[in-house]
């Protein structure tokens, strides 16, 4: 165990000063299985001891739940932390189980009020649209956000989810300070349109999911079989059936890099994601979620590995081979949009 913190970066070219990797805290009240909220709490703490301070969470997680979890430590350290939030994926009342997709100015400023309160912050550090309505221009939606800025209750604007060119479009509109979209040795799409817009616009990558919801860290193999019954992985077509199958076998490259530094697989995947600020030129602030204050020893420790350009051509070609989608609707991403 080290108590070294980890190195700061900037997220865009005015927003926050964070930790070189954030904490997505979305686990510790929502979507994977039985929660202890004591445990959580003390992998919070010991997030920020070790530079962890870009904190994750969205109002569609358990409801509003999450937010309200947080909101104590927020309150305990709010000098010392950047709270992170997002709208848009709105639940019916009469179906609790769906998301709905808004980005609609009464629904923003509803949202916004909501998740102040929940929070019970007077402002949120960084405020994202958590997915895109195609049916609602996006600087129509981004101008909102801008207004939410300049009344006081938002200090940084971000997007998750979108392409390139409506990176741009909002970019024109107001500065933003950072995109969150998945990225990993599983996921790669986000290179080819959004990373180069990024790097041109001077705005941060936040990846989701960098370890693949924990399927890159070896700890489940299918989630029909490993999981339990409310764990959402088990509707993702990546960790079950024969894609699943397919997927376990291509930790083995992960594995033998691991053998060679003496660490763990997510280790090794985290390492990958942090070093592509260097292959591209772009601040990256992965956001891997744990409800583990030993993980994320773990996970911070990952910031310190020196990846081989050896290790990194094994490495390389994973993401093309892997099986199924990321999502089963992947309309609730920017795929068929870029």
């Amino acid at each position: 165990m080290t108590d070294s913190r980890i190195p700061t970066a900037r997220l865009g070219a005015g927003g926050p000063e964070v930790g070189v990797q954030g904490l997505g805290c979305m686990g510790m009240s929502f979507a994977y299985g039985p929660t202890d909220a004591g445990e959580s709490r003390a992998t919070l703490e010991r997030a920020l001891e070790l530079g962890v301070t870009l904190y994750d969470t969205a109002d569609a997680y358990g409801a509003g739940e999450n937010e309200k979890f947080l909101s104590p430590f927020f309150k305990a350290h709010r000098d010392e932390v950047v709270i992170a939030t997002k709208f848009a994926l709105s639940i019916p009342p009469d179906d609790p189980t769906r998301r709905v997709i808004r980005n609609d100015a009464p629904y923003i400023r509803q949202a916004v009020e909501a998740s102040l309160k929940r929070l019970d912050v007077d402002v949120i550090d960084l405020y994202y649209m958590h997915r895109r309505d195609v049916n609602v221009p996006i600087e129509d939606t981004v101008g909102v956000m801008a207004e939410l800025v300049r009344e006081g209750k938002v200090k940084h604007l971000g997007l998750s989810e979108v392409t390139g060119t409506e990176l741009r479009t909002a970019q024109a509109v107001h500065p933003i300070a950072a995109v969150q979209s998945e990225w990993s040795l599983f996921s790669r799409d986000i290179e080819t349109g959004v990373v180069p817009a990024a790097r041109e616009l001077d705005v941060a990558l936040v990846p989701y999911s960098p370890l693949g919801r924990g399927f890159l860290t070896g700890s489940f193999a299918n989630a029909d079989k490993d999981l339990t019954a409310d764990d959402f992985r088990r509707q993702q077509p990546r960790f079950t059936g024969e894609n699943a199958a397919a997927n376990v076998a291509l930790l083995e490259p992960i594995r033998t890099v691991a053998e060679a530094h003496g660490v763990s697989l997510g280790q090794v995947a985290l390492a990958w994601v942090q070093h592509q600020a260097r292959v591209h030129d772009l601040t990256v602030v992965p956001i891997p979620g744990t409800r583990k204050a030993g993980r994320v020893e773990e996970n911070t420790a990952a910031t310190r590995i020196e990846l081989t350009e050896e290790e990194l051509a094994l490495l390389e070609p994973i993401a093309g081979k892997v099986a199924g989608d990321r999502y089963a609707d992947m309309a609730f991403t920017s795929a068929g949009r870029e």
